[in-house]
């Protein structure tokens, strides 16, 4: 049957529509509306983990059974708006919440790669780290590499979070995960992705040892923002 579903905010604005027509079996749960939302409109899977639905205007849970002719919404939060994919903050980072960035229907693994700060690094033991960033221009090449990767690895979706500020010893400065309909892609994805953040986002560290400080960059060898994306996978 076909279910005639209107969107709002954000949902809209990735549809580029306020209202779609969803294809679902006889005697479908709202849970399988949402489901064949995020198979038949890949842009809006990524959200619906964060929305709630509403059928014949009152709030409906997922295991509610739909007829036709059903007037159903899919309604993002209303306060706070959605959680950037890609973003530059001083806040303490979760892996769990990138995970729910990605997640969807068509995803059948979800990588994440969460990079802390180390205590020695060649033999001398850092106290502390601290991270500074460009920050618009970092969001901007964190949706570039995100483009890459949707490029090489179709179907793949990926959210980066940086941490700048004073970092101790075990905190997270960064993750990044990315959901691909199979594993191995999951694995090749996350690393290109990881590799590519350092090759050419704007981000810089201090380390701060016992005796003294540098700015430094990875230990992958030298910053090169204007390396094309192959050069990042002969790494």
């Amino acid at each position: 049957m076909q279910i005639r579903v209107l969107l709002f905010a954000g949902l809209a604005e990735r549809a580029g529509k306020r209202e779609i027509q969803v294809s679902v079996a006889e005697g479908a749960l709202v849970r399988d509306l949402l489901q064949a939302v995020g198979e038949q409109y890949h842009a809006l899977a990524p959200l619906l983990g964060s929305c709630f639905v509403s059928v014949n205007q009152e709030y409906a849970e997922p295991d509610k059974a739909l007829a036709p002719g059903d007037e159903v919404a899919i309604l993002p939060p209303v306060s706070g708006g959605e959680e950037p994919r890609f973003a530059v903050t001083t806040e303490p980072l979760s892996a769990d919440k990138l995970v729910r960035l990605v997640s969807n229907p068509r995803a059948g693994a979800v990588l994440t790669f969460v990079g802390t700060v180390r205590e020695f690094t060649n033999g001398q033991r850092t106290v502390s780290l601290t991270y500074e960033a460009y920050e618009p221009m970092a969001v901007e090449k964190m949706k570039q590499i995100a483009k890459e990767v949707a490029e090489r690895w179709p179907g793949a979706e990926l959210a980066m979070h940086h941490r700048i500020g004073d970092l101790q010893i075990e905190e997270i400065a960064v993750v990044a995960a990315v959901a691909t309909p199979h594993r191995s892609e999951a694995f090749e994805a996350g690393r290109y992705a990881i590799e590519r953040l350092k090759q050419i986002v704007p981000i810089w560290k201090k380390e701060v040892w016992e005796d003294g400080s540098e700015w430094k960059g990875h230990q992958q060898g030298p910053w090169n923002p204007l390396a094309l994306p192959d050069e990042s996978e002969r790494r």
